[in-house]
């Protein structure tokens, strides 16, 4: 693609669209290139595509349904202050406030983004066209703050000229966006009024509704996505230069703020902040959010992907003790999704049981042997007879119709394992010092990792159940009623009705049934009965009638139906509750391997620096970076000879020692020979790529200037890779 010609001008090559497509898609090139058993790799693409779209589309309407009560109260907030009536919200603004809605979203900031484009879009449906979202890294000044605010309002090029600069030194075209857009908020407030009037010049013959006042004057709404990190003094004349402009521009501000509304105080005097009208709004918490997530996409049956207990727990432990971030939970759910069906290929299976059932009958040799080297199928063939083992191990044929009843068992496994799991949860979530935790996601922990019934805190809990009085278990059961209803599976709808049946009989249970004679009448007679005069033989016969009527003291009818309750209930959890491992071809649809999920979502920079620093080879595959432990190879970056030599030194580095050290190593490079040059003289160049190497070192935080000896640097870390 090269041309000739007298002139020099610009020519212009088009991509020819034959290339365009024979790329593939970076993903399904992933698969079918790259996983093991690319026989089924396609149809393993498809569903992990499949499953993919599903947790992206629900986790949407999920935020959307959880952030709806928040954002029309926003979007009522906006239109109060558009319409300027006199309510009594109104008539308290002064005429130079400006309304602020202070929307608190708690720390999980990567989720906050999610949360603004909603609001942006539904604000831009309903209320007013000129809404802008501005961030702080990209207002450093105020200049830089009012220019992203007019591009954003005005959907054009605003230039900035600084007043230092020359008219001289400003080119045509920015002479012209000069001239054109000004930026300040005179222009702005041109520009309003004449969008404005262009919107309310309706067709003639056509009558104006009277609630179309606000609408003739939509508010303009800015939003400032990340309010503690601006900065207060740009904050500050943003705020006093966009009250002067009030009277002839509708301003709205919504504050975005992580952590506490007492930020807006911290950062703005009074004399500012007394310019707001401000009203606070208060978002669900991320736990909550997670909480809902995690009931709609994980502890439900119909999605086919599970996760096993570790990997659970890595997810977990990342989101409550790194950003209580729903999003980024959601992109580790993610992850797993993908790498299950591109190491495991037996995925194919990992969908609805009618394309499952499916599946198996298309399984090929190799498939087939992958299933019979299954950890939970070989235990499952160990308990079969001799003769049904040599069949699971030799027919092929017969191996896949056992296959097809185990698939059927576990996603039968599945229906029954979660209702009963909620039903486990609503019982003893509410019990003192929640011996099963008090989320739900604590309980599927539980139950993931070993049998519930066989814990010490599942016997506390069901000792605390049975001290509960017969209102709060009556009203527990029914809870349980509620949950167990939609349940379509056999084994659910015969313990809903045993569970109705339980409930009734609380219902109609008689406060004055039938009691066994009181114990304290027969302990009053037999006291009676000894103040009497009479001997040995009678006193002993006397003593123990007393003893064996507190013994034989009858059950009052709640506590025998309070028993007969918790029992049908430790049935359920023992015949539903028991890990997934336990069930055969669990791997199909669990993912266990935590540690490279880990590894991906718990980055550690530290680590992967000073490896790529101690052991360049393992990431440019150079031949002549190869060395022994502890060598410095002469071929390696500039920067990994230097953070070399600075590791045999100790806590403080002599600069000039230093350079002598590189110039040696560098110039054996080079093929020359050191001992030749004059001590302390250094080529130019090598001074400089030395002084770039420790300033790249300086950056990445190896080392630091001191003032303890000016010729001198501070190390600030131990020990190699």
């Amino acid at each position: 693609m090269s041309t000739s010609s007298v002139s020099k001008g610009c020519f212009v090559f088009k991509p020819s669209p034959k290339k365009k497509k024979q790329q593939p898609h970076d993903l399904e090139s992933f698969f079918i290139h790259g996983c093991e058993g690319a026989d089924s790799s396609q149809l393993r693409f498809n569903l992990c595509q499949d499953l993919w779209h599903k947790i992206k589309s629900d986790t949407e309407v999920l935020q959307d349904d959880l952030n709806r009560k928040v954002l029309d109260s926003l979007l009522e907030f906006t239109k109060k202050c558009s319409t300027r009536a006199h309510d009594d919200w109104t008539s308290q603004m002064r005429a130079s406030e400006i309304p602020t809605a202070a929307l608190v979203l708690g720390v999980n900031v990567p989720d906050h983004d999610m949360t603004f484009q909603s609001l942006s879009e539904l604000l831009r449906q309903s209320v007013t066209p000129f809404v802008a979202s501005v961030q702080a890294k990209e207002c450093g000044a105020l200049k830089h703050l009012m220019k992203k605010v007019l591009e954003r309002l005005m959907d054009t090029d605003v230039a900035v000229v600084d007043d230092d600069d020359d008219e001289e030194e400003v080119d045509g075209e920015q002479k012209r966006l000069c001239r054109s857009v000004h930026c300040s908020l005179t222009a702005l407030c041109d520009w309003y009024i004449s969008k404005t009037k262009k919107s309310s010049c309706g067709t003639p013959g056509k009558k104006r509704s009277s609630s179309a006042s606000y609408e003739q004057q939509p508010p303009v709404v800015v939003i400032l996505k990340d309010l503690e990190a601006f900065n207060p003094r740009v904050l500050q004349d943003f705020i006093h230069v966009c009250s002067r402009y009030i009277q002839d521009l509708p301003l709205t501000f919504i504050f975005g703020i992580a952590t506490s509304p007492s930020t807006i105080q911290h950062m703005l005097p009074h004399s500012v902040s007394s310019l707001l009208c401000i009203e606070l709004f208060q978002s669900l918490s991320c736990t909550q959010h997670l909480t809902t997530v995690i009931d709609k996409l994980i502890l439900t049956p119909s999605f086919p992907f599970k996760l096993s207990g570790k990997m659970m727990q890595v997810l977990m432990s990342i989101f409550l003790y790194h950003d209580f971030s729903v999003r980024n939970f959601i992109k580790g759910l993610q992850l797993a999704l993908l790498e299950h069906f591109h190491t495991q290929p037996l995925s194919v299976l990992c969908c609805r049981k009618k394309n499952a059932l499916q599946n198996v009958t298309q399984l090929g040799r190799r498939d087939l042997e992958r299933i019979r080297q299954l950890p939970s199928f070989k235990r499952y063939v160990e308990e079969q007879e001799t003769q049904e083992q040599d069949k699971l191990m030799t027919d092929d044929s017969h191996l896949k119709d056992v296959c097809q009843e185990l698939i059927k068992d576990l996603h039968k496994y599945h229906k029954s394992y979660y209702p009963i799991l909620r039903c486990l949860h609503t019982l003893t979530s509410s019990l003192p010092r929640h011996p099963l935790g008090k989320q739900i996601r604590e309980l599927h922990l539980i139950c993931l990792e070993k049998n519930v019934w066989e814990s010490e805190d599942y016997q506390s809990a069901m000792k605390l159940l049975k001290m509960l009085a017969k209102d709060e278990l009556k009203s527990l059961l029914q809870k349980c009623a509620e949950i167990l209803q939609p349940a379509a599976s056999t084994e659910i709808t015969n313990a809903l009705a045993q569970l109705e049946e339980l409930v009734s009989k609380f219902q109609h249970l008689d406060a004055a049934a039938e009691v066994a004679p009181n114990v304290e009448e027969t302990v009053a007679s037999s006291v009676k009965t000894l103040q009497k005069k009479t001997d040995l033989f009678q006193l002993k016969k006397t003593l123990l009638e007393m003893n064996e009527s507190r013994r034989s003291k009858r059950r009052s009818p709640y506590e025998t139906l309070r028993n007969e309750a918790l029992e049908f209930i430790d049935t359920l959890v023992k015949s539903s509750l028991s890990p997934p491992e336990s069930k055969p071809l669990f791997e199909v649809c669990y993912y266990s391997s935590s540690a490279a999920v880990r590894r991906h979502l718990n980055a550690t920079p530290r680590t992967s620096i000073q490896a790529a620093l101690s052991s360049p080879f393992h990431y440019l595959q150079n031949d002549r970076l190869k060395t022994e432990d502890g060598a410095v190879s002469n071929a390696a970056p500039d920067i990994c000879i230097a953070y070399k030599l600075h590791l045999e030194c100790g806590r403080l580095i002599n600069l000039c020692d230093w350079l002598e050290a590189f110039a040696t190593v560098v110039s054996a490079a080079e093929g020359n020979d050191p001992d030749l040059d004059s001590v302390g003289k250094v080529d130019e160049v090598v001074h400089a790529r030395f002084i770039r190497a420790v300033s790249e070192l300086e950056f990445l935080g190896f080392i630091k200037s001191t003032k303890q000896k000016t010729d001198h640097v501070a190390r600030l870390t131990w020990g190699g890779c």
